[in-house]
């Protein structure tokens, strides 16, 4: 029984994850870093997002209700303005959009972890393996959900780097153009974020 619901708890992470819309948030360093460098950040990143996400699966809601003093709403609709805002900027402007809001190069692992890893999906999908198993099967449901996820992100950079080097100026074009179509989803995406958030807070209230 804990077997599969550990399982489906860390496919369910790996899914919210999104390596591969995470690859359209990083476009940038990818393309700017080697596959060391980048594979350095990738792990400090999934590191921190490993410790948030433990926390909520030992925790739960109760660090948002007791420790923060806010509703779990609060954070969907945060969450779901931020990626908004970097969704429309990255229609507007392309892959630039993502590095200056990212801020400076010493602290990219913690602007990786949030809000591109640590998001109300993902906080949510912690919440839920603590819930539903014990506190050391929901701890390693995480590990190997972050673990395939850089596994993941770390062989489609290494794939870019191969195809870039062969056709630099068509995989840009490819890459901007993918980035661009997928920040139209992602904006979807936040919208939805937004609106579950004020579906939860009208619930509260009625």
């Amino acid at each position: 029984m804990h077997m599969r619901v550990f399982i489906e708890s860390a496919v369910l992470l790996f899914v919210l994850l999104n390596p591969f819309l995470l690859c359209i948030y990083l476009l940038d360093l990818i393309q700017e870093l080697n596959v060391r460098r980048f594979g350095r950040v990738l792990m400090r990143a999934s590191v921190i997002s490993g410790v948030v996400f433990v926390a909520f699966a030992w925790a739960g809601d109760a660090i948002f209700s007791r420790v923060l003093q806010v509703r779990f709403c609060a954070f969907q609709i945060f969450g779901g303005i931020v990626f908004l805002v970097i969704a429309i900027r990255f229609v507007m402007v392309g892959s630039r959009a993502i590095s200056s809001l990212r801020g400076s190069a010493q602290h990219l692992a913690g602007s990786i972890a949030m809000p591109f890893m640590i998001g109300p999906a993902t906080v949510s999908a912690s919440v839920l393996a603590g819930t539903r198993l014990p506190m050391a099967l929901a701890a390693l449901a995480v590990a190997a959900a972050l673990s395939a996820t850089v596994l993941t992100v770390l062989v489609l950079k290494a794939l870019h780097d191969l195809v870039r080097a062969r056709d630099e100026r068509l995989v840009e074009r490819y890459v901007e153009i993918v980035g661009r179509i997928s920040a139209l989803v992602i904006g979807t995406i936040a919208i939805e974020m937004v609106l579950q958030g004020i579906d939860s807070w009208l619930v509260t209230r009625g």
